[in-house]
Order: C-alpha cells, then structure tokens, then sequence
C-alpha cells in the first residue's frame, strides 16, 4: 500500500507542476541542453534535488540572484537564479521556486537545462557558469504590432535608450546588473525598456553580451512595438507601454518613469502567437479537478508518509572555486573502465603529446581523455600546477578540462567530449566543408575571437596560447567552437607585455615571424595566428600547403588579390550564398591581424569590436609576414620546434615534437 500510495503521490505531484505551467500567463520557455543525461538513482540527482530546494530559501537575500553549487566532481551541480529587477522579494522566491519544481519535469534526465518566466530565470548545470558570459541558446520574442511611421526614428530612439540603460546596468555591482526607463519615440509615442544582466559577470562581459543581444533585433524584432531577445546571461525587453514595476526598482536606482500600469501588449514566440485569451480558461478547467484528485490521494497516504528533515547544503566552502589540484583528480581504474582500457576502438586521435580516448563514466557523462606521452620531463607537482591553472579557465569558448589522474607513469588529462572533432576536419574536407556555409563559419570565427580575448584579457589569469590552429579548434554539438590543447600555452603577469624564449615550439604556417625568427611572443603572436586561420576560415585552403597555380602560400596570396581589388578571389566556392560584405570585412580583419609589424596587429578585444560592429570603421592592412619557403614540407598536424641560437645547419634539422 505504501509503495503505491507513494507512486501516486508522485504522479499528484507531476499534475500540479504541470497545472501550474499553465496556469501560469507569463511562463515562456524552456531549453533542454543536449550535454549528458543522468539517471533517477544517480549521485547527480539527489545533488540536482538538494541544490534547486535551497537555492532561493535564503530570506535573507532580497536582490533576487541566487547562485550556488552542491556535490562534488564529477556529480557536483551549478545553479542561477535570477530574478528580473523590478521584482518584489516576494514574487521573486515565488517564481524561482515554481521554476525548480517544473524545470526537471520539463527536462527529464538532462544535465543541464534553463527556464523561465517574466519574472524570473533558472539555470542548472554540471559545469561552472558562475562569471562565464553565455550567449546561446537565445530566445526571440516580440510584439504583433507594427509600428505605424518613422520606422527609422523609432530604431534610432531604441537603440538610443538601450545603449545608454547597457552602459548602466554594465557598471551595476554583484548585487544587481538591471537598468529600465524610457524615451520619447515618434509619433508622441513613450518608448519603455529594460536589460539585465547575470550581476556575477564583469562589466565588460555584461555590456559585450547586451551589444550582442542588442544585434539581434534586426533578426526577431525590426519594425515591431516591442521586443525581446533572452540570452543565458542577459536579456533586454522594449514596449511602448509600461511592463515593469518603477516602484519596485526604486531601492537600487532612482524610478525613471511615472508609477502607472497600463496593460502591456502581448509579446510572442513564433509557437505562441494569439489564443492566450483562453489561457486563463483552460488554466481552470485544468486546475480544479487536479487539485480534488491531489487532495484526495493526500488524505489517504499521508499517514503512511514520513517526511524526513532536509539536509543542509554544503557549507560556502564547499561551493568556493578549485583551491587545490587534488579536488579534480580521477581514479585510475576509473578512466581506464571508462575507456575499455584505452581500446583502439574508443581512440579519436594522436597528437604530439599523446593519443586521446572517448570515455564513458559509470554516470553516462561522456568524456575526452588524453593519456600524455609517459617521456614527458615535467614532474608531478609542476604537471598539477598545469592542470590547476588549466581547470580555472572557465568560457563556452574554451574546451573545459574535467579533471586529471597521476599514477606511476600515468598522466592522464580529462576534458569535456566534444562531438565533432575539430576544425580542420570539416573545413579542410572537400566533402564536410559543404556543410559549413558562411554563418557557421562566421560564428566560429567570432567564437574563437571571444575565447582568445578572455584568455588575453578577461580572465584572472593573463594566457599566451601559443599553438592556435584549426586541428585545435573543438566544434561541439552546436558547432560552436572551443579552443583546445594548452600544452604550450605560457602565464603572463597582468601587466606583462611580452616574452623571449630559446626554445620556439609551435606549428609552422600559423607562427607570428618575430616568434618565429627571434623567440618573441606575446598576445599579437595569438592575434596572428587567428588572422591565419580566419583567411582559412573563408578559404578553406590550408595555408601551409596552400597552392593556386604557383608556389604560394595562403597569405600571399591574399594579400596579392586584395590589393589588386580581387579579394573574392580568396573566397571557398561553397560560400557564394554567404553575404558578400561580411566576407569581406572578415578578409580585411584577417589580413590586419598578420600584419608583419606587431605593433600594427589589433588587440583581440579590437577584433571582437570589429566582428560585432559595423559602425567601427576598420584600418587599411599593410603588408602580412610570408612564409615563402618551397624547401619545408610542413603538415599542421605537426609541431616545429628549433633553437635560434643554433647554427643555420642546424637549425635546417629542426625537430618535430
């Protein structure tokens, strides 16, 4: 009796989480994130149950972001809730705990999903999101209404009011990035807006996700009364009638616009456009009898139910960030089950460093386990200290390491899976490469731009990549790309601008020429190889064996063709549909960033600018650095490695490592 009872407390249960999805009007969206599954028994369930029921049980916090984690690797759970910032407190914990209630039964068995209502949002995940900008999935929304003149004048006037209320909200505190007010738009028309951001990121991160979000109103929302675009980490909404509470916004930035509440117009995803008139309807019909049947079943079973005290969540030590090595260590024998003992079979590549296996933990998570060549002279602390400094880089543009195992000879390295290989497996393949058009290729492109500037400049660490190039460029599910491999990668001081070295390891065809000749690298060396591999990019030739009709190489040829006003010329045949003058401007970026000067090379940070804004007007590029030697057969599979203070003989017999 106990066992079914409790069978059908649990179906009572679903009924009301599912009412209440319906009887809710402003519920809008969920995303189940196809990245692992667990099962209904597993350690990462209970942890999953154990942080959504205390995430937002702390009264104490009333400026409605809650963030938290439990467990402990590989089961440990991440977890944000945000609330919109004119919120009550009140209303905030109300909707966030609608929101764990109904997330899991909406994304069953996934690791890691994200929902959310107008008043607040959930996310929950295996990885660490804490401070990490994220920009997909994205949500489209708008209004049905048109608006009636001066289309341009309104765009201007939005685009006015939500850059100004970006650069506020950007420079908000941990407790809350938001901004809201309004502007006079044409026709006598009050323009209403507001965007917010997830108050963990920097200030940068949050003005850099809202311009993108921003960029997107062509795409949803042009010509429209209203709108909204939601990312995982910020979101902006625009009406030209009130939507938000002034008064509840008024504790942390003055009220902006009179206290009235007219009704706001209905706002709409492609799936929900008109019928929400019998929403409220069919919420009653639905309701009501569910509510008798749970009523019902809890008066019968509820003397058999013996309700056990919830444990306490970890303490804040538990949830802080990796302070030592040993918390990301992997068992041996764990590994090696979950790769069949390294089998053949489960092996996805050989690299210079050693070969790397798809594992299966007993959990289902899937993973990348690269097993380091056992010749390696690095000792064990300095080999943790690596994996350390590696596992503290955080970015959906950064291929993120799991963990490690150390045991005799044994180095194992342990990623995240990344399921279609990397770059240069599509774009190099006569075959694959059909299947990246121009808007794949241009987001990869500004994908890796992102993950190369936060390691040049928005992490806590300062990061010299070193070994940029297409076969370590991962490409997820999404295609999104995630630079790998940072073997050779070097830690800068925050305030350091450059480094020598005697040593020059790296692959020939993407090395910057005063890296090269003289040993001197630095965040330039990085911003040359990118250049090299956004004219790939769009090529889709190789540069290092690039040939059209003569004995040369990719960028002198494209810098012979730019110059002679036949960029096109550069262009892969597969992407004549693409748009002519992004491909073009991509060209012009990617020969600015070789160009042989370093001084005359853009930051990153310049790069990201130019990829996302077409009002920065870009400088005309001078002449790139050439590789014109017809004497080295170099594969960018390889590593090339010499010494400059050896004799010209010698340096002819440089070694591959």
């Amino acid at each position: 009796m106990a066992k079914v009872c409790s069978k059908l407390l649990f179906l009572s249960a679903i009924c009301i989480f599912i009412a209440q999805a319906f009887a809710q009007p402003n519920f809008l969206y969920h995303f189940c994130l196809d990245n692992g599954n667990y099962t209904s028994n597993s350690t990462y369930k209970a942890n999953l149950n154990q942080l959504l029921s205390s995430l937002s049980s702390n009264t104490e916090i009333d400026y409605g972001f809650y963030n938290s984690s439990y467990g402990q690797n590989p089961d440990k759970v991440y977890a944000i809730g945000l609330c919109r910032g004119d919120v009550k407190p009140d209303v905030c914990r109300s909707c966030l705990n609608n929101a764990t209630n109904l997330l899991p039964l909406l994304c069953p068995n996934q690791k890691e999903a994200i929902g959310g209502y107008d008043y607040c949002t959930l996310r929950y995940t295996f990885r660490d999101i804490f401070g990490i900008m994220e920009d997909s999935p994205a949500l489209y929304m708008w209004n049905n209404n048109n608006v009636s003149a001066n289309v341009d004048q309104f765009n201007q006037d939005l685009r006015t009011l939500l850059d100004s209320q970006r650069v506020q909200a950007a420079k908000g505190g941990s407790l809350r990035k938001f901004a809201a007010g309004n502007a006079t738009a044409p026709n006598n028309q009050t323009l209403y807006s507001l965007v917010q951001c997830s108050p963990d990121l920097s200030e940068q991160d949050c003005s850099g996700c809202l311009a993108g979000a921003m960029g997107d109103i062509p795409k949803c929302c042009d010509g429209k009364q209203g709108g909204r675009v939601i990312r995982p980490s910020c979101n902006f909404r625009y009406e030209v009638s009130l939507f938000y509470d002034p008064t509840g916004i008024s504790v942390l930035s003055p009220p902006l616009v009179p206290p009235v509440s007219p009704s706001p117009p209905s706002t709409n995803s492609p799936a929900a456009k008109g019928k929400k008139s019998n929403k409220s309807l069919i919420a009653i019909v639905i309701v009501v009898p569910i509510v008798a049947f749970v009523v019902l079943i809890i008066s019968i079973c509820i003397y058999l139910r013996i309700r056990k005290p919830r444990e306490q969540p970890e303490s804040d030590e538990a949830v802080d960030e990796i302070t030592s090595a040993e918390a990301l260590q992997f068992n041996f024998g764990t590994v090696r089950v979950a790769t069949d003992d390294f089998s053949d079979a489960n092996k996805l590549g050989q690299g210079g460093f050693g070969a790397v296996y798809k594992g299966k933990l007993s959990n289902g998570q899937i993973i990348a386990v690269k097993r380091l060549s056992r010749d390696s002279r690095q000792g064990d602390q300095e080999f943790k200290n690596e994996v350390l400094l590696v596992a503290n880089l955080q970015h959906r543009n950064l291929v993120r390491l799991l963990g490690f195992c150390l045991e005799r000879t044994e180095r194992l390295l342990i990623y995240e899976f990344v399921p279609n290989t990397s770059l240069d497996r599509f774009i190099f393949d006569p075959i694959k490469s059909v299947f990246l058009n121009w808007e794949k290729r241009y987001k990869i492109i500004e994908g890796i731009a992102r993950g190369l500037l936060y390691l040049h400049e928005d992490s806590r660490l300062r990061i010299i990549h070193r070994d940029l190039k297409t076969s370590n460029i991962l490409l997820d599910s999404e295609m999104n790309p995630k630079i790998a491999d940072f073997g050779l990668a070097r830690l800068f001081a925050l305030d350091q601008s450059e480094e020598n070295t005697n040593r020059i390891v790296g692959t020939y065809g993407y090395m910057a020429p005063e890296y090269a000749m003289h040993g001197q690298f630095s965040a330039k060396s990085d911003t040359f190889s990118f250049g090299v591999l956004v004219l790939e990019i769009i090529s889709g030739k190789k540069n290092s064996c690039f040939q059209h009709g003569e004995n040369i190489d990719l960028l002198s040829y494209a810098w012979k063709n730019w110059r002679e006003g036949k960029a096109l010329n550069l262009v892969d045949s597969n992407l004549k549909a693409g748009s002519t003058t992004e491909i073009m401007r991509c060209i012009r970026i990617g020969l600015l960033c070789v160009q042989e000067n370093v001084a005359d090379r853009p930051s990153m940070a310049s790069v990201v600018l130019m990829l996302n804004s077409y009002s920065v007007t870009l400088p005309i590029p001078l002449q790139p650095a050439f590789f014109m030697h017809s004497n080295i057969e170099s594969d960018t599979s390889s590593q090339w490695e010499y010494d400059p203070k050896r004799t010209d003989s010698d340096q002819s017999k440089g070694s591959l490592v």
